[in-house]
This record gives structure tokens, sequence and C-alpha cells, in this order.
């Protein structure tokens, strides 16, 4: 089946980079609220802009008077992201990389940016988390990761379960089959020798790569 990417705007934090616009390249593209600030730094025209529009002032607005806008009320029963996602998901979306969702103002949001990332997955979708500078890759059961990072990179796996059979290959602190207790902090700050994989047997668990980040080489 063909992949069909779509770009989530979000308004969390982002940061342009190489990767980031490699990342996004050639994907359709869906803002919410005001994470349609970051379209013009990425070169998208969404071609959706959904919420409830509580933090997108008046200029930004009229900087977009020809994309489409669909408009929730206040008291909705869900966050403008997810919003975003489902109307993404409508349109035939299998891979998701949803861009300003990693820090922010709000940690609540971006918490819950995770475990509706890894709901996803389980659903059978490709999902990134990205802020440009940071990228979360969610994994579930029976499942695993491959990823470019250049050798010296930090990153962690944060198990939001207990995790069975989880493998690390080509970082400094390589694993084989562990179980990783609930809460551990032992897969936290590891470093790329280059591009790792990461598998699973059973479990909930996020990848957090920091591909320009060195501290730890």
């Amino acid at each position: 089946m063909k992949t069909a990417s779509f770009t989530i705007l979000l308004g969390g934090h982002l940061t342009v980079t190489d990767r980031l616009k490699a990342l996004t390249a050639g994907s359709r593209a869906i803002a919410a609220d005001s994470g349609m600030r970051h379209a013009s730094a990425l070169g998208i025209v969404p071609e959706l802009w959904a919420g409830d529009f509580d933090s997108s002032d008046a200029a930004l607005i009229a900087q977009w008077p020809n994309v489409e806008r669909r408009t929730y009320p206040a008291t909705k029963a869900a966050t403008d992201g997810e919003i975003a996602v489902a109307e993404a998901i409508a349109r035939g979306a299998t891979r998701l990389i949803v861009a300003g969702a990693l820090g922010g103002e709000r940690s609540d949001h971006a918490l819950q940016h995770h475990l509706n990332a890894l709901g996803l997955v389980e659903d059978g979708f490709e999902v990134v988390l990205t802020s440009g500078e940071e990228e979360a890759y969610p994994f579930a059961d029976e499942s695993e990761l491959e990823l470019e990072l250049p050798k010296g990179a930090l990153f962690s796996v944060l198990g939001f379960t207990a995790l069975e059979g989880l493998t690390i290959r080509n970082a400094r602190y390589p694993l084989t089959d562990f179980s990783l207790a609930f809460g551990s902090s032992r897969t936290i700050s590891n470093v790329a020798e280059g591009p790792i994989s990461v598998s699973l047997t059973r479990g909930r668990a996020v990848l957090l790569a920091r591909p320009y980040d060195f501290s730890g080489a």
C-alpha cells in the first residue's frame, strides 16, 4: 500500500532544520490552530486549518486567506492537534509527522501527544513527533525501529509500560533481549554509533532522539 504522509502543524516550539525539511518533504499538511505560524518557515501550504482558533491572532488569519478553515467550538472533547490528526486520517494518511509536538508551554499537551502517538502506532500508523531539535518515535509490541542518526548523537528509550525483549543495536550502551522495569531510567541518555536499531517484544515505548546533541560524545 502506498504511504500517504501528512505533516500536522501544532503550536509548540519548532526549529527548522535540514532533517525536519527532509522529513516533511513531499507530504501533505494540516495545521492545528496556531500551528499555522510554522507553515511559512517550512515552505508548506496546508490544505486545511482546523481548531477553535483561540490562539491564532488576526494577523496570522489574514496571512492565509485561501486555506480552508474548519472551526470547532472551544468546548470540544478533543485537542486541536487530535482533531487535525483525525482530519488527516480521514484523508487517507498512513504516516503522520507531528511538528511542534514536543516542548512548549503546556507539558500536559506534550505528554498527550506521546500517548496519542502510541495509540496511533498500535492502530497501524507510522508516527514521528518533532520539534526540529528532537524527534520522538513511538513503538509497541513486536516492532523494530531503524533510525539514521549521526555518530555521537544522544537518544533515549522511554518505557510507557514495562518492556520485554528490548534490543538496542549500534549504540554505546547496547542491550539484547532486555527486560526494562516500568519507570526505570536505565535507557536514558544513550549515544548512537551511527544508524541505530531498536526492537521490542512486548510493551509500549518512545524513542526520543536528539540528532544535533553531541554532549554525550
